[in-house]
């Protein structure tokens, strides 16, 4: 299916274009609300579309995912904005995009694949909260208090808010988007499949606007030409703050494993070539270090695009590069048509996407099998929604070393009393985080005969706990010490996390 030769063949190239149309109808309604959702112009969305399309989908790494703007950004973009202005984006996409390709000329791709699922599952999942949150207020057409937080509290009043024809017309123009997106894949017949969801739910709002002359803000136009703000040196200087600084590690971090793990996902989805990571990093560089240049959106793999371009039937690259082509058409010719789309059908549009963001159907099942995964997800999730992006990340980080560091130092200590002395072995790892266990056992153990520790079922005896089991010995050994053991002797193998190579029981006898 993947042969070299598939570019030329015309079946394949009409199979790349049809693929290429539907992501681009996926991709218009998408583009335009997550920037509006971002606080900035809807041209720039549908720049770092084209960008994704023509840029990185011209580049090596991933074969048949499709990168622009994501959802998954969106709460970040607009805090940086409302902070630092529109001017400050420009920079900061630009600095996120060297950094990336950095990262991959180093050969960091393949490591973003080391971070917990649960903390990639948890920052959907507060994300998804928090676009749903600011959203609501955009289908009710009016603005939204502040942050995530505020946002969630501030719901009940929300309902008191809808009143007059405007604000009851804006809620039903969502809410009949929403409804078209939930409904529309379950339509009997290929139409489904020949016509998205998104570009249904937009065009039907367009017309019901139109039809009944609803009291519904649109969106405003500036032009393409007029949107964008070229980055100068000037702009460099921006980065003397420090606050700026913490949201370029944020938008590189999660631009980067957002986009790594969506390759991931579009390689289990065919069986043509498989993703080279770094390369695939390279290319979101690349993207990003062009749309910081314009002053556009910052640019990610999206997982509703690519699987779009997949089950379209897509065979190669071309139809990722088409989907670009396309934009920038629509862009170039059909400026007006932005105008005539409703906020509150994008703003319903938006929390469709954050809704699945949330992953509703694998909580119950991990929180049965794998409990600390769980707990992970759910506090990063809330961190989120209570701090911000990227606190929320680095505490999900955080909480899933310890886990796992928790977990790989289990130790168990078997106890074997006998009437002339007691041995205990110490099994598993023996790490500062269980050395409060360690020590009350030992502590406990009969005072009236001798105490044999057993080291040799240890795989790792880390520098606290053979300082503190050394302190044990000195302080409940005999009167006189007994003569110290050269180094490479079975007692000092086992300190050393080492199992004895000579047989019969390890001599590190303590009383």
């Amino acid at each position: 299916m993947f042969s070299p030769h598939l570019r030329l063949r015309p079946d394949v190239l009409s199979r790349d274009i049809l693929a290429s149309i539907v992501v681009f109808l996926v991709a218009v309604p998408l583009c335009v609300g997550i920037a509006v959702a971002s606080g900035v112009p809807a041209e720039l969305g549908l720049v770092t579309g084209i960008v994704g399309g023509l840029v990185a989908g011209a580049m090596p790494g991933s074969s048949l995912q499709v990168s622009g703007p994501a959802a998954g950004l969106t709460v970040l973009v607009y805090e940086a904005v409302t902070d630092h202005g529109v001017a400050a984006l420009g920079i900061l996409v630009l600095t996120t995009g060297i950094l990336q390709v950095g990262l991959g000329l180093v050969g960091f791709g393949r490591w973003f694949r080391a971070i917990s699922t649960a903390v990639v599952h948890g920052m959907l999942a507060g994300i998804g909260l928090v676009l749903i949150s600011s959203q609501l207020y955009a289908m009710a057409g009016v603005s939204a208090p502040g942050g995530g937080l505020d946002n969630l509290t501030g719901l009940p009043d929300l309902l008191t808010r809808i009143t007059g024809a405007p604000a009851i017309s804006s809620c039903a123009v969502g809410a009949g988007a929403i409804a078209v997106l939930i409904l529309w894949k379950r339509l009997p017949g290929r139409l489904p499949q020949m016509l998205p969801g998104p570009l249904v739910a937009v065009g039907l709002a367009i017309l019901a606007v139109a039809v009944f002359d609803l009291p519904v803000a649109s969106i405003e136009v500036q032009g393409l030409i007029d949107s964008l703000r070229l980055t100068g040196l000037d702009d460099f200087g921006l980065l003397a703050d420090v606050g700026l600084l913490g949201v370029i590690l944020a938008f590189t971090l999660i631009a980067s494993a957002e986009s790594l793990f969506s390759a991931a996902a579009v390689d289990r989805m065919h069986d043509g070539p498989r993703t080279h990571y770094n390369k695939e990093l390279i290319a979101q560089g690349t993207g990003n270090t062009l749309c910081g240049l314009v002053g556009a959106l910052p640019m990610t793999a999206v997982i509703v695009r690519s699987a779009a371009n997949v089950q379209a039937g897509a065979c190669t690259k071309a139809s990722r590069i088409l989907h670009g082509v396309w934009l920038l058409l629509f862009a170039a010719l059909f400026p007006a048509v932005l105008g005539l789309i409703p906020v509150a059908a994008l703003a319903g549009i938006l929390v469709h996407a954050g809704a699945k963001l949330i992953p509703v159907t694998t909580i119950r099942p991990l929180w049965r099998e794998h409990r600390g995964e769980a707990v992970v997800l759910a506090v990063t999730a809330l961190a989120i929604v209570l701090t911000d992006m990227f606190m929320g990340v680095l505490l999900g980080i955080g909480l899933a070393v310890i886990k796992t560091a928790w977990e790989t130092s289990a130790i168990r200590l078997d106890i074997d009393e006998r009437d002339d002395r007691t041995t205990v072995a110490l099994v598993g790892s023996a790490t500062f985080l269980r050395l409060p266990l360690i020590l009350d056992t030992l502590e406990a153990l009969p005072k009236d005969r001798p105490v044999e520790l057993d080291f040799s079922r240890l795989r790792h005896l880390d520098h606290a706990c053979r300082t503190a089991l050394d302190a044990w010995s000195t302080h409940n050994g005999p009167a006189e010490s007994p003569e110290p053991e050269k180094a490479g002797t079975p007692r000092e193998a086992a300190l050393a996390g080492l199992a004895p190579k000579s047989e019969g029981p390890p001599r590190t006898t303590d009383r």
